[in-house]
């Protein structure tokens, strides 16, 4: 219990430091940010298991949060994408723990981030952020539309930003953690055991 709770912390301060470091995409709407914290938690649900990727996710947006400029709205949105992400990564990794495991988890987990991420953002996130943020839907469609000339009403802002931008961040944390998973496994493994 004492290592899994050292190396939640390890992993949340990491992941808190990386979801500072955030970038726009390209023909991505300037709300979307994109940052590598999910690394991090979904490395953590992979070794220490599912629910402690949930842990690790929700410190990593508690922790955010005075520094937010989204009025909360982005951290609890971020909180709940990303723990469906890292919880069916993990779930699936825990009961197939191989590297073709580890490549289906993955792939899973970014099917689902993908579709849950659909009728979420379309009937909660952008509502919320109209009625908490102040952020009338035609300001939000305007900002969208400058950069994506595909992007004309609230349907097609969950299909051409949305979508592409949840499938092309599960891919890509997917992807990283595939190569860095155990190295990172090993290092925290020997430093536990020396410290003991």
């Amino acid at each position: 219990m004492t290592r899994k709770i050292a190396v939640t912390a390890i992993f949340t301060a990491m992941a808190v430091v990386l979801m500072y470091l955030e970038f726009n995409l390209p023909f991505m709407p300037g709300f979307l940010k994109f940052d590598f914290s999910e690394l991090p938690v979904l490395i953590g649900s992979f070794s220490l298991g599912p629910v402690y990727g949930i842990v690790i996710e929700l410190l990593k947006n508690l922790i955010h949060l005075p520094a937010t400029g989204t009025s909360g709205i982005g951290e609890l949105s971020n909180f709940i994408t990303g723990s469906i992400y890292v919880f069916t990564a993990g779930f699936f990794y825990e009961k197939h723990r191989t590297r073709k495991g580890a490549i289906a988890a993955m792939l899973i987990a970014t099917a689902a981030l993908a579709v849950f991420a659909v009728p979420f953002n379309f009937f909660f996130t952008l509502p919320l952020y109209g009625s908490v943020a102040g952020f009338p839907m035609e300001a939000i469609l305007g900002m969208s539309s400058a950069v994506n000339p595909l992007i004309t009403d609230k349907l097609s802002l969950v299909l051409w930003a949305f979508l592409p931008f949840n499938l092309f961040k599960g891919l890509v944390i997917g992807f990283i953690t595939f190569w860095v998973y155990k190295p990172i496994s090993k290092l925290i493994n020997s430093t536990y055991k020396k410290t003991r």
